[in-house]
């Protein structure tokens, strides 16, 4: 650049211009505003606000309402340095997070048939609790009257209709509605309809000491979280000797003279030294540091009374966000009114409101969602571990139960933190009206009524109390959920990669599109990193757009093939038809070092290698400080060795000849003329390339049913037995195919009419149970005597053993062993028994 500026400044002035013009208008039109919105939320100037993180942003605005409350501002949290779990020293502690699952691969899209193997009793039971369902859409979610809809029955029977036609047939194949169903501000939801925050988690301590600790009380409210901790191997013993031990020496601090008594050295650092002799211990005693990870299910009491400023703060937060929402959805209208009418003054107010509301709606999302991730934040002044852990396992629950309905009525795609991806059956019941005597219409997604009852029947908080009298203490309970799911899409299409390893799916990365066929959403891949290899960036941006195309899913899969073989051919004639610029730009990667080289040490890697490397022909200067972009190529010579060894650092061609010459034969340990083309790994290259393939094109095509729409790319060996699996017309199925699950009352009562096993042959019951009218009586304790009755019984009950066990056989005279009685001849009846089992032991071998 400088050389440039030197030769053509003119030139170089006027891009800079533009750049800077252009820099600044995106400056103006989407920072400016959003800096301005946050400055008049939180209270500070905008440089703070710019500097501080958002954990900051959120306790500076929670002490400002602390304050307001007459709340004293607690300490900054300090964590326990010593903690122990089952005898054992804990090395760390958190909670289970969010549950994110990916459950399918492959493309799916709105215009192409899907198959659907739906479970009838679901349907059975979205027709059972249709009243149920439209009746609270109507009066919660619409805060209507029942009684002012004037087209109730039309719409319950145009439901109705549709569910007995999906129960009816629930085998499937018909064009897919893709959804995406998620909770709205799933997590400051779940905080505000629990009522929580750090001040209310309580232990039974202090609710011994509370002036509401009365029996029958209802102020507590117990909810489940997950702890997770690893624990070192050494007891707690060995680690009160090793701490014993080491507190009598003197513990080098700094140099090779410096040292001190271990006691006199800080609690941090106490408790550093000790782990690491701890960790060596362990190491060699236990051959292992550490155990594996526990989980263990805990109950955290939340009280329902304490000052509930925090709560209230989040609520502010999100109904202003809904406000702010509202605001900018009806300026958006009158900007297309303006843009109607081609009047320019109110097309550009209407654009200046839009971007006003638009900033200060996600100036106050970022600081909502950040409520939930404050109270883990080292150092948080309000910090809470059983807090957020009750929140994201609350927040599980929630998306794992709607995925058990959606299982069964459509087929779940993927799980999100707080929503699920899925695609229903073309004809599943979506968008319904109810019109109203007073003119009024409510509008209702059906996918989102159904999983919106049964959130509040399991998640609504009857114990949520206000304070009414502050003098008297007096407080009023009420019900409270205000967790909901809403409907996005339907969607055109969604496209959902595979893994190269058997029997794991990717998370978090998928595509989605539009129904005009523009890009909703996309999560996870390459082309969204920044540093990575431009050529998988290039051919992802390429590829996702040709999944929209064909009328098959076969000639998808065509369509997205032929950029697949356009890019292996570019890698097999080694890049012939491109410039040594252009090459480079596709093949190189880059990195940024977050520490200088020095503190990397003895750690490899392609950014430490082209770091050493710049070094070299650079000078140490460029490596001293942290921050260092590294753009490397990975070169074929010295072969054998790894590919962190391999890295050449881009720069080096942009240098003289006679220097880059010099340096790439010293690296590179050839001796021939050093050529780009020649020094270049095209193996490693198309190996890279051909993963990205396999992710995205080649596996899910195998696990559509697809054959291999790049035969250059080959599948892994499991992909094979996979494929035949589910090809397999004769395999074996599961036992749960084979059985429904039945109901508790039915199973119970069923259970008591069963009889035991031994007496499958001996009871006519456990023989004829379909037509049996009437039972025997048999055993000692009713007929101690043996009534004729039994007598009878017993020998109708023989005669059905022999006829059971010997099927078509003769029939031997038993007659005389059947006189024989066990009471007064028991060596006879022993016997008789004998020379019956003898026969019908040879029966069966006869049979064989």
């Amino acid at each position: 650049m400088v050389r440039f500026a030197m030769e053509q400044p003119q030139t170089m002035a006027s891009y800079s211009v533009s750049d800077a013009v252009a820099t600044y208008y995106l400056y103006m039109t989407y920072v400016h505003p959003f800096i301005f919105s946050l400055a008049t939320i939180i209270p500070m100037s905008p440089d703070e606000v710019l500097r501080k993180g958002s954990g900051t942003l959120c306790e500076m605005l929670l002490m400002v309402q602390a304050f307001q409350a007459n709340i004293i501002c607690p300490n900054k949290h300090q964590a326990d340095l010593e903690k122990f779990y089952n005898n054992r020293l804990v090395e760390s502690e958190t909670y289970i997070g969010g549950h994110v699952e990916c459950l399918e691969t492959g493309v799916f899209r709105s215009d192409l048939p899907t198959k659907f193997q739906l479970e009838p009793s679901a349907f059975e039971q979205l027709i059972e609790n249709l009243d149920r369902d439209l009746q609270y859409a109507i009066a919660v979610e619409g805060k209507l009257d029942i009684d002012s809809v004037t087209n109730y029955d039309e719409v319950k029977d145009a439901i109705k209709q549709k569910l007995v036609s999906l129960r009816d047939h629930p085998t499937r194949e018909e064009c897919p509605l893709i959804y995406h169903l998620d909770v709205a501000a799933m997590y400051p939801n779940i905080i505000l309809t629990n009522r929580l925050q750090p001040p209310s988690i309580v232990t039974d301590v202090d609710c011994t000491a509370c002036d509401f600790n009365r029996p029958g009380k209802n102020c507590l409210r117990t909810l489940e979280w997950v702890w997770r901790g690893e624990t070192y191997t050494a007891k707690k013993s060995d680690y009160h000797h090793i701490k014993r031990q080491i507190e009598s020496e003197m513990i080098q601090t700094g140099g090779v003279t410096s040292s001190k008594p271990f006691l006199d050295l800080s609690k941090p650092e106490h408790l550093l030294k000790l782990k690491d002799r701890l960790k060596k211990y362990c190491q060699k005693a236990y051959k292992r540091v550490v155990d594996k990870p526990i989980t263990e299910v805990r109950e955290a009491g939340i009280c329902m009374r304490e000052n509930s400023f925090y709560v209230d703060t989040v609520r502010s937060f999100r109904d202003r966000r809904y406000e702010y929402k509202g605001l900018n959805k009806t300026w958006k209208g009158k900007l297309s009114e303006a843009k109607a009418s081609g009047n320019s003054i109110k097309i550009q107010e209407a654009q200046d409101m839009v971007v006003l509301y638009d900033s200060l709606q996600l100036a106050h999302k970022c600081i909502l969602n950040s409520f939930y991730g404050y109270v883990m934040r080292k150092g948080a002044r309000w910090y809470s571990m059983e807090m957020a852990g009750v929140v994201t396992y609350t927040g599980a629950k929630i998306i794992q139960n709607a995925r058990l309905l959606v299982d069964k009525i459509g087929r779940p795609l993927e799980l999100d933190t707080d929503g699920i991806w899925c695609v229903l059956p073309g004809s599943f019941p979506e968008n319904f009206t109810f019109k109203t005597k007073a003119e009024k219409k409510l509008t209702i997604s059906y996918p989102c009524v159904m999983l919106n009852v049964d959130v509040a029947r399991t998640n609504t908080n009857d114990q949520y109390q206000t304070l009414k009298d502050p003098v008297s203490k007096l407080y009023t309970t009420n019900s409270e959920c205000s967790i909901e799911f809403e409907v996005d899409g339907p969607y055109k299409a969604m496209i959902l990669p595979a893994s190269k390893e058997e029997g794991i799916l990717i998370k978090k990365r998928y595509a989605v599109f539009n129904e005009d066929g523009t890009l909703a959403e996309l999560k996870g891949f390459e082309i969204k990193r920044r540093g990575e290899l431009k050529l998988i960036k290039v051919f992802q941006a390429e590829v996702f757009d040709k999944f929209l195309h064909g009328s098959t899913l076969e000639e998808c899969y065509a369509a997205v093939a032929s950029v697949a073989n356009r890019w292996l051919d570019l890698l097999d004639n080694q890049g012939i038809d491109i410039s040594d610029s252009e090459l480079l730009g596709f093949i190189s990667e880059s990195s940024t070092m977050s520490k200088s080289l020095v503190d990397y040490g003895e750690q490899k890697s392609c950014a430490v290698t082209t770091a050493k490397r710049l070094a070299e022909f650079l000078g140490d200067s460029m490596v001293k400080d942290k921050g260092l972009h590294c753009q490397y190529i990975v070169a074929r010579e010295p072969q054998g060795t790894p590919v962190s060894e391999r890295a050449v650092p881009v720069a080096i061609f942009e240098t003289d000849a006679e220097v880059a010459k010099f340096y790439l034969r010293k690296w590179c340990k050839v001796s021939t003329e050093a050529n780009i083309r020649f020094i270049l790994d095209w193996s490693y290259y198309k190996q890279r390339l051909s993963s990205a393939i396999q992710k995205i094109i080649t596996i899910p095509a195998a696990m559509q049913k697809i054959s291999n729409p790049v035969p250059r790319v080959l599948h892994p060996d499991w992909l094979h037995k996979k494929v035949r699996e589910k090809d397999d017309r004769f395999r074996q199925r599961k036992l749960r195919d084979m059985f429904s699950p039945l109901n508790k009352d039915m199973g119970m009562h069923n259970l008591n009419g069963t009889g035991d096993i031994e007496d499958l042959l001996t009871s006519d019951k456990g023989l004829r149970k379909a037509t049996a009218s009437h039972s025997f009586n048999i055993g000692k304790e009713n007929h101690p005597n043996g009534s004729p009755s039994a007598k009878a019984s017993l020998g109708h009950c023989k005669n059905q053993q022999k006829s059971v066990i010997r099927s078509n056989e003769p029939l031997r005279d038993d007659s005389a062993d059947e006189r024989v009685d066990r009471s007064t001849d028991y060596q006879g009846w022993l016997e008789a028994r004998k020379r019956k089992w003898k026969y019908v032991r040879e029966q069966k071998k006869r049979r064989r």
